[in-house]
C-alpha cells in the first residue's frame, strides 16, 4: 500500500472546526443563495411571514426557500432527498442553520406557495437587469416539450381512441376464432383454452365500455384531449418523425449575450405559432425598453404574430416557412412571382402582369387576389399550373413579412445566433431533470418546478459571468441602494 495515498485511521481522534462557516468557503455558490433569500422581501413576494399564534411554531419561507434553491441547483428535486440532504449535507446544514424539516413540510411549501416562487424567479431578472446586463435588447424566443407525469397510455385523443378500439375488435375476434378452432377438438386442454379466451374476451368488452364512458368526456373537452394522471398535460409531436410525448410546451426568451432566461412561461398548447408576439412582449416588459430585436426559428411564424410585434415595436428575425405543395409538383412558387407595389401587380416567370381582380376574408385576415388572363396561352402554363389561371393571393400586411424577408437576409447570422442560445439552457436543464422531467402535475404547479429550474439557472449563469463573491456584493449593493429609495419615498410622502 505504499504506493498509494492513504487515509486515517477511524479511530483516530479528529478535532474538527468548531463553527460551521469554516467548513464553506469564501466563494461558494450557497454564499450566493443565503445572501439573495436574505435581501429578499419575503413577505411582498406572497410569502406568509406572520405564524399562528397557537400551535406549533412553522419554518420560516425564507429557510424553505433556500432549502429549494440549493436543491435544483445541485439536481435535487425530491422533497424527500431535500430532507435527507439537510440533515448529511454540510452545506445545507451551514444554509439552514442546521434546520431540517420534514420533506411533507418541504413539499407543501412548493405546491402551496406556487405563484411566490415564480416571483422569486422574476425578482432575480429583476437584479440582473439592474446590472445592466440586457443592454443589448436582443433575445432568442423557443420552445421544447417536457414530459409531464402521466403515461402516453393514460393520454386519449381521436386518434388514439380509434385506434385502441380497432385493435380490441381485432383481438376479440381472432379469440372467437381460436374458440372455434378450440371447440372442434373434444379434450380438456381445449375446454381450458375456450374458458381463459372466453376469459379475456370479457375483459376486453368490459374495456369497450371504460373507453367509451371516456369518450363521452374526451367529447365535451375544448381540445378534444384526455389525459388521466395530470388532467393538464396534452399530448403533443416532437421533431422525430412519427414520435410524440405526453407533456408540456415551455416557452422561453433567451438573452444573446449571456445566455441568460429572461422569461418563460409554460403552456400545453402543443405548438409554436401562437407564441411569439406574447413572449417578445414578455421579454421587452421584463427588461424595460421601447425596442427589442427577437430571433426564432420557422415553427413560429405567423402573420399576425409578426405584425403584431412590429406594432410594438418588436424587429423579428424569422424564415418564411414554404407550405405549398407546388414546388413538389415541380410548379412555380410563389417567391418566383415578383410584386410590383407602385402597380398592385404581381409579374410572372413568363413576364405577364397578375392583375388585382377582387379582396376576401380569410380567417379574419383581408386577403386579395392576383391573375392573369393570358395564362390559358401561356408558353409555361405546364410549370405554373394546372388549373384555368394561376391565383396569387397577398395579405394586406404582407409588406411586413417582406421586410422580415428582406432583413433576415442581410443578417443570416442571426439564425445561428438563436441556436446558440435558445437551444443550450433547454439541454442543460433537461440533463438537471433527468428521465422524469416534471415531478408535480397540473399546469400550476409544473410551472412553479420550472421557475425554480429556471431561476437555478440563471444564478448559475450569474455565478460564472461575474464570480459567486462580486455577485454578493453587487446583490447588497443594489438591495441597500432600493432601501435607501425606499426610505426617502416614504419620507417624502409623509412630508407631503
Amino acid at each position: 500500500m505504499t504506493d498509494f495515498i492513504e487515509g486515517e485511521s477511524r479511530s483516530q481522534a479528529t478535532l474538527f472546526p468548531e463553527r460551521l462557516d469554516d467548513y464553506i468557503s469564501e466563494e461558494n455558490p450557497v454564499r450566493v443563495i443565503d445572501v439573495f433569500v436574505d435581501e429578499l422581501d419575503i413577505g411582498t413576494l406572497g410569502f406568509k411571514t406572520h405564524p399562528e399564534e397557537t400551535g406549533r411554531p412553522a419554518y420560516h419561507p425564507a429557510t424553505l426557500m433556500k432549502i429549494y434553491i440549493y436543491g435544483y441547483l445541485n439536481r435535487v428535486q425530491s422533497s424527500r432527498r431535500l430532507e435527507r440532504e439537510t440533515q448529511r449535507n454540510v452545506e445545507m446544514m451551514w444554509l439552514t442553520g442546521r434546520l431540517s424539516p420534514d420533506f411533507k413540510t418541504i413539499a407543501d411549501f412548493r405546491k402551496d406557495n406556487g405563484q411566490a416562487i415564480r416571483k422569486v424567479c422574476r425578482e432575480f431578472i429583476l437584479l440582473c437587469r439592474k446590472l445592466e446586463l440586457f443592454v443589448d435588447a436582443f433575445v432568442a424566443i423557443d420552445g421544447s416539450k417536457f414530459k409531464a407525469v402521466n403515461n402516453r397510455d393514460r393520454n386519449f385523443t381521436a386518434a388514439k381512441m380509434k385506434r385502441r378500439l380497432e385493435q380490441i375488435d381485432e383481438s376479440i375476434e381472432r379469440y372467437l376464432g381460436q374458440i372455434a378452432s378450440a371447440d372442434r377438438e373434444d379434450s380438456q386442454a381445449a375446454r381450458q383454452t375456450t374458458e381463459r379466451l372466453k376469459d379475456k374476451i370479457i375483459k376486453l368488452k368490459q374495456e369497450i365500455i371504460r373507453l367509451n364512458e371516456l369518450e363521452e368526456v374526451r367529447l365535451k373537452q375544448p381540445d378534444k384531449q384526455i389525459s388521466l394522471t395530470d388532467p393538464d398535460a396534452r399530448s403533443m409531436a416532437t421533431s422525430g418523425r412519427g414520435s410524440g410525448m405526453v407533456g408540456y410546451n415551455v416557452q422561453t426568451a433567451v438573452d444573446t449575450k449571456h445566455h441568460l432566461i429572461v422569461t418563460h412561461e409554460v403552456t400545453n398548447v402543443g405548438h409554436d405559432r401562437s407564441a411569439l408576439h406574447h413572449m417578445a412582449n414578455k421579454a421587452k416588459k421584463v427588461i424595460g425598453i421601447d425596442k427589442l430585436s427577437v430571433v426564432a426559428d420557422r415553427g413560429y411564424y405567423s402573420g399576425t404574430e409578426i405584425y403584431a410585434c412590429e406594432q410594438d415595436g418588436i424587429t423579428t428575425y424569422l424564415p418564411k416557412t414554404h407550405t405549398s405543395g407546388n414546388m413538389a409538383k415541380g410548379l412555380f412558387d410563389k417567391r418566383d412571382f415578383k410584386w410590383i407595389a407602385k402597380d398592385n401587380e404581381y409579374e410572372c416567370p413568363a413576364g405577364e402582369r397578375l392583375t388585382w381582380r377582387f379582396t376576401t376574408e380569410d380567417k379574419g385576415k383581408t386577403i386579395d387576389k392576383y391573375w392573369s388572363s393570358s395564362c390559358p396561352t401561356c408558353a409555361l402554363k405546364e410549370q405554373c399550373t394546372t388549373g384555368t389561371n394561376r391565383r396569387v393571393t397577398r395579405w394586406e400586411h404582407e409588406e411586413v413579412l417582406d421586410r422580415v424577408q428582406a432583413r433576415l437576409d442581410c443578417e443570416p447570422e442571426r439564425m445561428r445566433a438563436r441556436r446558440e442560445t435558445a437551444e443550450h439552457p433547454f439541454g442543460t436543464i433537461k440533463s438537471w431533470m433527468g428521465a422524469t422531467h416534471f415531478q408535480m402535475r397540473t399546469l400550476e404547479k409544473v410551472s412553479t418546478e420550472m421557475s425554480l429550474h429556471v431561476l437555478a439557472y440563471n444564478m448559475k449563469r450569474m455565478m460564472q459571468i461575474m464570480g459567486t463573491i462580486p455577485l454578493m456584493e453587487a446583490m447588497r449593493a443594489l438591495m441597500r441602494e432600493l432601501g435607501i429609495c425606499f426610505a426617502l419615498t416614504m419620507a417624502a410622502y409623509r412630508t407631503a
